[in-house]
């Protein structure tokens, strides 16, 4: 029922790998060998043999294409059935894109599905390179142009320093430019790449993102440039890398400062000549990419010739973007916090809860090391552990991961100040618990309390 031909080229179909494929056929043989010949290529797959099956499945799962069978009657070979699933699928998934397959079609069947919905109609048996060449071509479809970051609210704000920063964005961004983005763990490095890419003329083309923190050294050159297989031991089958896999869209480099010596002098030859030599491979191929990098590393360390190539540098850095740290930002940090407040009162079913001014002004006053991602877990857990109407500043608890934390004016030896942020310290190692927090300050729970309306805390 199907043809056993060899796949020319698996890596051309790389973008299937994102898809979900349901397949409705009756013949066992046929489920099999659609399983065999698609597991390597796409996300999941699913089966069944029963069409009346097919609304209880599209309820429960968005699929990307669905494989239908024209008959399923035994002696019946005239299509209809196929023909009123597909209509059945098209009343309750108008979007869906459905593939007709059977083994006794003709052309007038074959126009009919096609004026019915059908994406395209396919013969039994089929030749798998024109099966798999259908479904990519189906799925391509499917791809809807790159959507503004959905969790770009780093970006959010009212600072001078993000004004200039996004001004500077809307220059660079639409064109070809290396752009490196520099800034601090939890800034936001990874959002502003993918603003830069969707602002561009490549937004309808692949975004890659390889965090070069997380390679090891041994992986470095498959991920990035792919291998042939048998290349070595764990090379069971061709696999493109993740320059190749960012063809005419945009390549992020995360964390490129932690890559060493040799492996920058590789990268650097990819990004001189504009092309890659997979893993076992004579054969260059030519790549199209737009170049981004990040680093938390500020440009002086790179420029270290022991740490990391001067010519390289010159390469990524055309224009270089820097991300303020948070604690720079101003009240950008309430802005942020009242976003957070809102997604977090949602997710955990307080609608009432608010954001009190002694929680703001204990936020105003921190200066989170892990910038954005801290504040947001920071206002997650006040919020799940908050029992009252307002959060206040006794539920702002900073957590202990960030060991460099210390309150902004810290140095600032005025009795009043060096009081209050005595108190906080105290509060935050007694996670709130005011029995514990007087005990240890040598007063009573009521002059604590008098100083916690005091200090706004």
């Amino acid at each position: 029922m199907y043809s056993r031909q060899i796949l020319p080229n698996f890596g051309k179909y790389m973008n299937l790998r994102d898809s979900n494929i349901l397949i409705v056929d009756d013949d066992q043989d046929v489920l099999t060998a659609v399983r065999l010949l698609l597991k390597p290529l796409v996300k999941s797959i699913a089966f069944s043999r029963y069409p009346d099956e097919l609304k209880s499945l599209l309820k429960e799962k968005e699929y990307d294409i669905i494989l239908l069978d024209m008959n399923f009657k035994s002696g019946i070979h005239s299509g209809n059935e196929g023909l009123f699933w597909l209509k059945e699928i098209k009343k309750q998934k108008p979007q869906a894109i459905v593939i007709l397959i059977t083994a006794y079609g003709d052309i007038d069947l074959a126009v009919r599905s096609l004026k019915e919905g059908a994406e395209d109609f396919i013969l039994k048996p089929w030749q798998n390179d024109k099966l798999i060449h259908s479904l990519h071509a189906a799925f391509k479809k499917q791809i809807k142009p790159t959507p503004a970051p959905t969790n770009d609210i780093s970006l959010l704000g009212e600072s001078e320093k993000m004004k200039d920063l996004m001004v500077k964005v809307s220059k660079v961004a639409p064109t070809d430019a290396n752009v490196l983005i520099l800034g601090e763990n939890g800034s936001g490095k990874d959002v502003l790449a993918h603003q830069i890419h969707y602002h561009s003329s490549r937004a309808e083309k692949p975004f890659i993102k390889v965090d070069l923190g997380a390679l090891t050294e041994s992986l470095f050159e498959s991920e990035l440039f792919g291998h042939k297989k048998g290349s070595f031991t764990d090379a069971r089958e061709d696999r493109m890398g993740r320059i190749e896999a960012a063809q005419g869209g945009t390549l992020f480099l995360d964390e490129i400062g932690n890559i060493n010596l040799t492996q920058q002098a590789k990268l650097l030859t990819v990004i001189q000549n504009r092309h890659i030599t997979r893993i076992g491979s004579n054969i260059p191929s030519q790549v199209d990419i737009r170049l981004i990098c990040a680093t938390n590393l500020p440009v002086s360390e790179l420029a270290n010739e022991q740490r990391f190539r001067r010519d390289l540098l010159y390469r990524i850095n055309t224009v270089d973007l820097s991300l303020p740290p948070l604690r720079e930002r101003g009240r950008d940090i309430e802005i942020l916090a009242r976003y957070f407040m809102q997604t977090y009162t949602e997710k955990y079913f307080k609608p009432d809860l608010k954001l009190g001014h002694s929680a703001i002004t204990k936020l105003m006053n921190y200066s989170f090391p892990g910038n954005i991602r801290e504040l947001q877990y920071t206002i997650e857990r006040a919020v799940i552990l908050c029992d009252k109407e307002e959060l206040t500043g006794t539920e702002i608890l900073f957590s202990g991961i960030e060991s460099s934390h210390k309150l902004v004016d810290t140095v600032d030896f005025k009795l009043s100040n060096v009081e209050k942020n005595t108190v906080i310290k105290v509060l935050e190692k007694h996670n709130g618990n005011i029995t514990k927090a007087a005990k240890e300050l040598g007063i009573t729970r009521t002059a604590l309390y008098r100083r916690l309306n005091k200090y706004e805390i």
